[in-house]
């Protein structure tokens, strides 16, 4: 029978060891290659890609402005126009409120009239935060002179921006609460 030389144990596991280095090295070699051949196809695809939809958006690129675009434009600016008005006038009298209101009848007055330009605008202008406007209301308040009726119109100002945030007119008529 054939008969196979005796190897001694050392031989064996530095045999077995430099094949599976060279069977790592080889399978590193083919996923770099791989993964080179990949990314530069997928470049190509993308490049190609690209100059395509360039070519095509530079086809339907408007020079002019339509009329459409035009007046939702003009729209627009007088929508923003209203609504530095409305924060105008809203800091105009949170500001009268804050610095020159001193007897309880101005408070009131002021407090009324921030309610009433709440209700007129239909909200907060744009710019003007709810915690902005409780902030400065705050600092008056506690500097100390701040009757009930005061805070009641206070009270009446918070609930109505409140409202008008967030209009829930709708009646649940299963809910008895």
């Amino acid at each position: 029978a054939a008969f196979a030389p005796s190897r001694s144990p050392g031989a064996a596991a530095q045999h077995s060891s430099a094949t599976v280095l060279n069977a790592e090295m080889d399978r590193r070699n083919l996923i770099s290659c791989l993964t080179n051949g990949a990314l530069t196809t997928a470049a190509a695809v993308v490049c190609t890609a690209q100059e395509a939809g360039a070519a095509s958006y530079s086809q339907t690129y408007l020079t002019e402005p339509t009329e459409e675009f035009k007046a939702n434009e003009e729209r627009a600016m007088a929508f923003k126009r209203e609504q530095l008005k409305q924060k105008q006038a809203f800091n105009t009298v949170l500001t009268r409120l804050v610095t020159e209101s001193k007897t309880e009848d101005q408070l009131v007055a002021d407090l009324k009239e921030l309610k009433f330009l709440t209700i007129k605008s239909g909200g907060l202008p744009t710019g003007l935060k709810k915690d902005d406007l409780v902030k400065q209301v705050r600092s008056k308040k506690a500097k100390g002179f701040w009757p009930t009726p005061v805070e009641y119109e206070y009270q009446a100002l918070i609930r109505e921006i409140a409202f008008q945030q967030s209009p829930n007119t709708d009646k649940d008529e299963a809910n008895p609460l």
